[in-house]
Formats: C-alpha cells, structure tokens, sequence
C-alpha cells in the first residue's frame, strides 16, 4: 500500500484530488479542520487529511485501525458502493459517523484514476441534480 509519513505527499495528494474537485462545477476548495476539503454549496464531497500519532482519533481507529501516519481521502458513496468498499478492505475504510461516507487510505499504490472516479461520484451524490447532470463521469 505505500502509506507515506511526507508533507510532500500529503501536498501532491491535495493537489491531485484538488485537480479533479475543482473541475466539477460550483466546487469550493477549502481548508478543513485538518487536512483539505471539497464542498459543492454547504456539503463536503472529499476531504483529504492526514493522520498522525492517532490524531485525529475517528479517523486513526477507522483507517485500518492504526495511529498512522497515512493521509486519507473520505468521500460519499451510495449504500450498495458503500457495501463493496466496505468488502474490499485496505486501502478502503467505513468510518462509522455516517452511513454514506467511505475512506481510502493514500500511498504510494494510490490508482489515481480511481480516485477520480470516486471523487466524481460523490460530487454527483452530494451536488444539486441540475448540477450533477452537468458533470461527465469517469
């Protein structure tokens, strides 16, 4: 899996998710209470954060249940995806503050294509249906 311990690494994996986020329409990028986060309107669709030394404490017990580090991406899926990440074990997590939010722990393995496709996804879940309609998907 390759998890890296590199504020470089978190800063490219910001980058490239950012590169995907901001091209879907009306996207905010923003800083979050740790790490980056991708809002369409008031609702997060990514947040890429770092974990480190157990903190933060939800993310750490849910991205393969260790202290890290690792830099995480989170997004929304829906249930039935929910259910095969779930399935498919590390790199993807199920954090359990909501029934939609799935994770993947970044690396140097990351399939970048599928990071796209998964960021796509939860902007199309999360986005107004007259802006999701505008958005080709992966």
């Amino acid at each position: 899996m390759g998890c890296v311990d590199d504020d470089a690494f978190l800063a490219a994996a910001i980058a490239r998710v950012g590169e995907v986020a901001t091209r879907l329409p009306e996207t905010l990028e923003q800083d979050a209470w740790i790490g980056v986060r991708w809002r369409i309107r008031t609702r997060t669709f990514a947040h890429v954060a770092p974990v480190r030394d157990g903190w933060p404490a939800a993310h750490a017990r849910a991205a393969l249940g260790g202290a890290g580090p690792h830099a995480v991406l989170v997004f929304h899926a829906d249930l039935d995806e929910v259910v095969t990440f779930e399935h498919l074990g590390p790199p993807w997590f199920k954090p359990p503050w909501s029934a939609t939010v799935v994770g993947l722990v970044l690396g140097t393995g990351t399939d970048w294509d599928e990071v796209a496709e998964v960021v796509t996804d939860s902007y199309c879940l999360r986005a107004p249906k007259k802006l999701a309609a505008l958005v080709e998907r992966p």
